[in-house]
């Protein structure tokens, strides 16, 4: 059978490939803690389990526009408004089935042969993959580990040259939990206006999840980008619906109709029922959020001082997100190894850096969004195993 070369330069997520590994694992009776999957240990909330209930009970059963419900695509322009002060209008929104369509259609939009991407390294691997995908060159930007995975905007910058059509970012950011401040994002994108052939596709799926009291460094603050700038972002995080797989995208108004023919050439639309749950999170209180935020917290100190404490390994504190990205070098053993003694030895499952890419090869990621029974059990396996 003859298929596509494209089809080859596809990547995967090695999340996915361990998430099997323990699974296999477990069902031969061995105790694993998983600290891998990208999602945290809460529930959805109830009121937004209730309102889906009442939809599908109410008849909500049929298709729907592929951009979405009107009735969803305001209440995410509601949301905008109430968090960021940016006005904008429900028809730039698009619902999706989670994020990863709108990094992929963005990506489509833009990659072809002899044009250059700009991603961040390390980054979520759909990005490269995409990228590869559509026969782009990709651009890596290497995230400074010693600067809390934040990146030098001159460098940045540096990056963008006539062939450039996309830049890719993401904050706070997977895999690293690095937060980048609005001062170097206002930085950022005043720069970006010297460069109008360049379209923005900023990630910001993580951006309720920041600690300190941080202000939300989004691309909204832009107005002057609105006519190239692609926002991602969605329920998934915030409100602990992985599983339900709900993710919105704001696009520049001269793409939306390219937007709504990959929808009805791909999903059709995004399912009904779970469109008004989605409306009652985003209109609903938010106590499960501040709830996730106060227990992330104690998490993150607890998980941050566990790896600080063990032989070889260094941890920056994550700004947002649900990670940490130690670096295991002093170990002895590089990412890949350290996971797979980790996960062989002691049951403990996380990922090695060089899933997010090249950059990254002496680096582990850890999720700390489970119990934190779940982390001292772990630190304290791995620190037997380092002895």
């Amino acid at each position: 059978m003859k298929i596509a070369k494209s089809v080859s330069r596809l990547g995967t997520e090695a999340v996915y490939n361990i998430f099997a590994k323990t699974k296999k694992l477990e069902k031969e009776g061995k105790e694993i803690i998983d600290l891998s999957l990208g999602q945290s240990d809460f529930k959805s909330p109830q009121h937004v389990v209730d309102a889906t209930i009442k939809a599908l009970k109410d008849g909500h059963h049929g298709y729907t526009l592929p951009n979405g419900i009107i009735e969803c695509r305001e209440a995410v322009s509601k949301k905008i408004k109430n968090l960021y002060n940016a006005n904008i209008d429900a028809e730039r929104i698009v619902i999706m089935p989670g994020g990863k369509p709108t990094m992929h259609y963005a990506i489509s939009f833009f990659g072809e042969p002899g044009v250059e991407i700009i991603y961040p390294d390390p980054g979520f691997p759909i990005y490269e993959s995409m990228i590869n995908y559509t026969g782009a060159k990709g651009i890596p930007f290497n995230l400074i580990e010693n600067k809390n995975f934040s990146f030098n905007s001159d460098k940045l910058i540096s990056l963008i040259n006539e062939k450039t059509r996309l830049l890719i970012l993401n904050n706070p950011h997977n895999p690293t939990g690095g937060f980048v401040e609005k001062s170097v994002i206002d930085k950022l994108a005043k720069s970006l206006m010297k460069f109008p052939h360049v379209t923005i596709l900023s990630d910001e799926i993580y951006d309720r999840l920041i600690f300190d009291n941080k202000e939300i460094p989004t691309f909204f603050n832009y107005p002057d980008l609105y006519d190239r700038l692609i926002v991602l972002n969605g329920w998934s995080k915030t409100y602990a619906m992985t599983g339900w797989r709900l993710g919105w995208g704001v696009w520049p108004e001269n793409l939306i109709k390219h937007v709504f023919k990959f929808c009805v050439n791909n999903h059709s639309c995004v399912n009904t029922a779970a469109q008004y749950g989605a409306i009652t999170a985003l209109d609903g209180p938010e106590d499960h959020l501040n709830n996730m935020l106060e227990q992330f917290t104690y998490r993150r100190k607890l998980i941050v001082d566990g790896l600080r404490s063990l032989k070889g390994v260094e941890c920056s504190l994550p700004g947002g997100s649900f990670f940490v990205f130690p670096n295991v070098k002093g170990t002895r053993m590089n990412g890949e190894k350290f996971t797979k003694r980790c996960l062989q030895e002691v049951g403990v499952a996380i990922i090695p850096g060089t899933a997010f890419g090249k950059f990254a090869s002496n680096n582990v990621r850890f999720n700390f969004a489970t119990s934190r029974e779940n982390i001292s059990k772990a630190i304290e396996k791995i620190d037997k195993m380092l002895q």
